[in-house]
């Protein structure tokens, strides 16, 4: 039998995306305490997350949305990566608070962002050793944490992933607002 790339590259991309997602879980995190969520979004959730990309677009003007809005449309898959809220107690002042205790809800703690930074670069670094066009976007990140796609996680980041002859994430035209 003979497989022809182009009708197993789809199939390949949600493989690697898997592996993504099992490296961001294995990356280490502060305290050793596991509070990273991560899951994928493919076909009709990445044009939700798109739709929802064009809402916040209208709410900001953050003229960048509509671009990305645009690109997580060429990914095959959509690696989504975000920390439940847990104050570590450590009172190390690197939220910028003092004391755990005087910090606001509404701020994370700063070992959260930091797990979430660790496991999105673990997730990227699979992904440039198995060759697949990668690019970390708040942006989307944002819109599917609005959507609520890892339940209560937050400071959620998103990774489109795709497997083309040029990567659809990188040298982008803003798009403009009609």
């Amino acid at each position: 039998m003979i497989y022809n790339e182009r009708q197993t590259r789809k199939e390949h991309v949600l493989h690697i995306a898997r592996q993504m997602m099992t490296a961001a879980r294995t990356a280490p995190k502060g305290k050793g305490m596991d509070i990273i969520e991560i899951g994928m979004a493919t076909d009709e959730d990445i044009h939700l997350i798109s739709k929802e990309m064009y809402k916040i677009f209208e709410e900001k003007g953050l003229k960048f949305l509509l671009r990305d809005a645009e690109n997580i449309l060429r990914a095959d898959a959509i690696v989504l990566i975000g920390t439940r809220q847990l104050t570590h107690g450590l009172n190390c002042a690197h939220c910028g608070f003092e004391l755990c205790a005087d910090k606001p809800e509404e701020v994370p703690c700063a070992i959260n962002s930091v797990d979430v930074g660790i496991a999105v670069g673990s997730a990227c670094a699979t992904a440039a050793d198995l060759r697949v066009d990668t690019r970390v976007m708040f942006s989307a990140g944002l819109a599917a944490q609005r959507l609520g796609y890892l339940g209560e996680a937050k400071c959620v980041m998103a990774i489109p992933v795709s497997a083309s002859s040029k990567n659809p994430f990188f040298d982008r035209k803003p798009k403009v607002n009609s």
